[in-house]
């Protein structure tokens, strides 16, 4: 098909305007073929009404009783979708006009692509990269960070190509994807599902493709804050968590020494000088989490 379907999905979370303003931006898409599915998680209120006030072209809200967290509201949103290709796009981002058209060129040109990323931007920097790729992941620390991140945006990242994970941010994912890796995990629940569910793509054979000609402005962390105990949960349980999933033996033993014996204790420090309490607690719940669970792995 010269125009398959592709079937946009954000998340809302208390955020109804900001919602309608990237609901807003999607106006300028060239692409002619595009549904809008906007899930709910479980909003303190009702975003419809402002959302219908827009008059936004087809776009179906799903709402959703509870908070289904990032993975289970795009979960949610997925099987209802109806296109050839699936676009998580947050609802604090931004859209230019060729986003979708040029984010299906490589699908196109290669039938080993499964996911396409866009170079992200920050919108209050809107010169300053977010995002043209990202590193390898080191398997001892569970680290790893964007290409590019916090650069002025000078044309040095203009070479599309594979990349070891996918931005949460923006991602389009074909349908073969879904059907051959699965879609994201919901134990995540909020931050790394995208990268774990990254990892099960490349298990499967697919490539995450990194387009350099399609561009999204990000506002960054909107939904829990800079920072926060909500953050601090989130970040410490699943980077263990992913870990956990992802990587065996040697390399586990040896990021479970530098996480316990350096990274937990050096966040903890920070926490008791700033006196932030909620955070402290945050990290003994997030700790507790992973050892009242037992992941399946997604790596042997």
């Amino acid at each position: 098909m010269e125009t398959p379907l592709v079937s946009l999905i954000t998340i809302n979370y208390n955020q109804a305007q900001v919602t309608c303003d990237m609901l807003a931006s999607t106006r300028v898409l060239t692409y002619p073929n595009v549904e809008i599915i906007v899930v709910d998680n479980g909003s303190r209120d009702d975003p419809r009404p402002l959302i219908s006030q827009g008059g936004y072209p087809n776009v179906t809200v799903i709402m959703s009783p509870e908070n289904l967290g990032f993975s289970g509201g795009n979960n949610l949103g997925i099987r209802q979708a109806k296109g050839d290709y699936l676009f998580l796009l947050n609802n604090d981002t931004i859209v230019t006009p060729d986003l979708v058209t040029n984010l299906l060129g490589p699908f196109l040109k290669n039938p080993a692509v499964g996911v396409t990323c866009p170079k992200i931007r920050f919108y209050d920097q809107p010169n300053v990269l977010q995002y043209a790729g990202y590193h390898p992941l080191s398997r001892f620390t569970g680290r790893t960070w964007a290409v590019g991140l916090m650069e002025e945006d000078k044309g040095q990242y203009e070479a599309g190509g594979p990349t070891f994970f996918a931005h949460g941010a923006a991602m389009m994912v074909s349908r073969r994807v879904l059907e051959t890796a699965g879609s994201l995990d919901d134990s995540f629940f909020l931050y790394y599902e995208e990268l774990d569910w990254s990892a099960r793509i490349r298990k499967a054979g697919f490539v995450i493709y990194y387009e350099p000609s399609a561009l999204i402005y990000h506002r960054e962390s909107m939904s829990v804050g800079k920072q926060s105990a909500l953050k601090v949960y989130y970040h410490i349980r699943n980077r263990l968590w992913f870990m956990r999933r992802n990587v065996a033996g040697l390399p586990l033993l040896v990021f479970c020494v530098y996480y316990f014996l350096l990274a937990v204790p050096k966040a903890v420090l920070g926490y008791l000088i700033r006196g932030e309490w909620a955070s402290l607690k945050a990290v003994g719940r997030a700790i507790g989490w992973n050892l009242r669970h037992k992941p399946a792995r997604t790596i042997p």
